[in-house]
């Protein structure tokens, strides 16, 4: 006798927050090939940076997919993008940030959406600090990914009031 499980499902959101129009095509293939259906992105101009463009996708899935999707957009130039991951049941929700000159941060976040930082990342930060707060800073500055923040907040910005999609993946 066996028992089908139910699979696990989440869903999140991939933010383009910049791009060249030339790789729209090469995104939107990338994405289909993930998520195994037609994917249309609405491109509109990226107010913030001349010749480029931005778009989003919601996409639902199996956990780990919004990694896959991040892994698939990683190392394209002029690329800046963010993928998020729901939390599921068994898996903590995830960010991951892009950006051409600090490259891909990943950080777990919380239901509300804040990053989360764990015990051995914080021990670890403790540990190379050495008591140092100025060394503290800086170490909780790269969990939290500041840098990733501060260079995307700009674009995410510009792309307020932008349509959101909803692709289901069904299988």
């Amino acid at each position: 006798m066996s028992v089908s499980m139910p699979r696990a499902s989440t869903r999140g959101v991939v933010f383009i927050h910049s791009t060249s129009t030339a790789l729209c095509p090469h995104i939107t293939w990338a994405l289909e090939s993930l998520l195994e259906a037609p994917v249309r992105i609405e491109w509109t101009k990226q107010p913030i940076a001349p010749g480029m463009v931005r778009g989003e996708l919601s996409w639902a899935g199996e956990p780990g997919l919004g990694a896959r999707i991040a892994t698939a957009l990683r190392g394209w130039e002029h690329l800046r993008y963010e993928v998020t991951e729901e939390p599921s049941p068994g898996c903590d929700g995830s960010r991951w940030s892009h950006t051409p000159d600090l490259g891909i941060h990943h950080t777990w976040t919380s239901a509300a959406g804040d990053a989360v930082v764990n015990e051995d990342r914080l021990r670890s930060a403790l540990a190379v600090s050495k008591g140092d707060p100025e060394a503290f800073r800086t170490e909780m500055a790269e969990l939290l990914g500041t840098a990733w923040d501060q260079e995307l907040d700009p674009f995410r910005y510009a792309g307020e009031g932008a349509t959101v999609r909803w692709l289901h993946r069904v299988s």
